[in-house]
């Protein structure tokens, strides 16, 4: 038996502005997988963390540590 996972414990709001066509796509896409827009939203972004001249660009950065520590944590939570 696979137990359930948790969702999203240190969820926030944010207030972002995208375009229409956007939110249509994460609207039908939420529809299709049945998720929430939320959802959809959180795991597609999460995706960021793959990008390796993302993560050069952050290992360049003074405060790289702090950074690193945080952006892993999300990367840590998709494992499992």
């Amino acid at each position: 038996m696979k137990f359930l996972k948790p969702k999203n414990k240190n969820s926030e709001s944010v207030d972002w502005k995208i375009s229409e066509q956007t939110r249509y796509i994460v609207k039908y896409y939420a529809e299709y997988l049945e998720f929430t827009e939320d959802e959809v939203v959180d795991e597609f972004l999460k995706n960021i963390i793959d990008d390796k001249d993302f993560i050069e660009w952050v290992k360049s950065k003074r405060f790289n540590k702090r950074i690193l520590s945080q952006i892993r944590n999300v990367k840590e939570e998709n494992v499992g």
